[in-house]
């Protein structure tokens, strides 16, 4: 996710697609030696998927002949976004039908994310999966979030207008719970939502696995905050990404629609558990998720 600049057009779907491609795209700078791309016009924290997105990419560059079939990720440092990411893979296992890989990400020779990755020769096998949930709306009759923000931003202070609306996004997100960004009511930790690249992709799997990664990490976490009425807006609100583990079932395209199913079973001392199911539009599991987020609720000073 990236702010437009006030001061040049709105970039169209395309462009936005294309800069999601290039920060995703890491450059190799020796051997399992790879630099990430800083996000352009970037001023804060970086955006969990980004650093995920980047580490399985250039993890996937030491796999050649298998496909990425899960990740598992662990936050140690909030990055900085307005800096690039260099991402080391340590080789730990080659097989006939297996491998893993290791990949440190650092900034300023400190360390902000370890991830494991293994993958695998396509192969044949026993199959079944979860039902696709039932009664659930088509993307076509749910506004974008963005269209949402409009809206929002119609009840919000001037001085915090522009940059809210600033804000924009690569992927095409339609949640059937539009969030309340001002005053969250409580309610079940459930939550569905469509998602794809805005704009077509080339058909690279890899990179298609990749941007799958970094729209994974968009509303997940907000899941385990529903039940208590709270969001990251909400003052005193502390939220970071723990830990983000992911497996890839099948085949699927990135530009075409996904639902996104969500849920929370748990959460307590400050921390939230999140679950994810990713299907295709005509019912296949493709993926699923589950992540650990840091939800801790500060009392203000007196």
């Amino acid at each position: 996710m990236a702010e437009e600049d006030p001061q040049r057009p709105k970039r169209t779907p395309e462009e936005l697609v294309e800069g999601l491609v290039a920060l995703l795209d890491v450059e190799e700078l020796d051997a399992d030696l790879y630099r990430g791309m800083k996000l352009p016009g970037g001023q804060g924290r970086v955006f969990g998927g980004q650093v995920i997105g980047q580490a399985l990419q250039a993890a996937q560059r030491s796999a050649e002949g298998k496909d990425a079939h899960s990740l598992h990720a662990y936050f140690m440092r909030a990055g900085d976004d307005a800096l690039p990411i260099i991402y080391r893979v340590v080789r730990d296992f080659d097989g006939k039908s297996f491998a893993t890989r290791r990949v440190i990400a650092t900034q300023n020779g400190q360390p902000i994310l370890n991830m494991a990755a293994s993958f695998q020769v396509a192969e044949d096998g026993l199959h079944h999966q979860d039902a696709f949930p039932s009664d659930i709306p088509p993307p076509e009759e749910l506004k974008s979030e963005s269209e949402l923000r409009v809206e929002a931003a119609q009840h919000m202070p001037e001085e915090h207008r522009a940059r809210f609306l600033r804000w924009a996004s690569p992927v095409d997100v339609r949640p059937l719970y539009p969030r309340n960004w001002f005053s969250p009511a409580a309610r079940e930790p459930i939550n569905y939502t469509w998602i794809r690249a805005l704009a077509p992709l080339g058909d690279d799997p890899a990179m298609h696995r990749a941007i799958l990664a970094y729209a994974s990490d968009m509303g997940l976490m907000s899941t385990s905050m529903m039940p208590h009425g709270v969001n990251w807006m909400t003052p005193g609100m502390q939220t970071a990404s723990l830990d983000h583990a992911m497996w890839f079932h099948e085949a699927f395209r990135a530009d075409e629609w996904m639902l996104y199913a969500m849920d929370s079973p748990w959460a307590g001392h400050g921390r939230g558990m999140n679950r994810g199911s990713i299907f295709t539009r005509d019912g296949r599991l493709v993926a699923s998720v589950a992540q650990e987020g840091l939800i801790r609720k500060r009392e203000p000073r007196a």
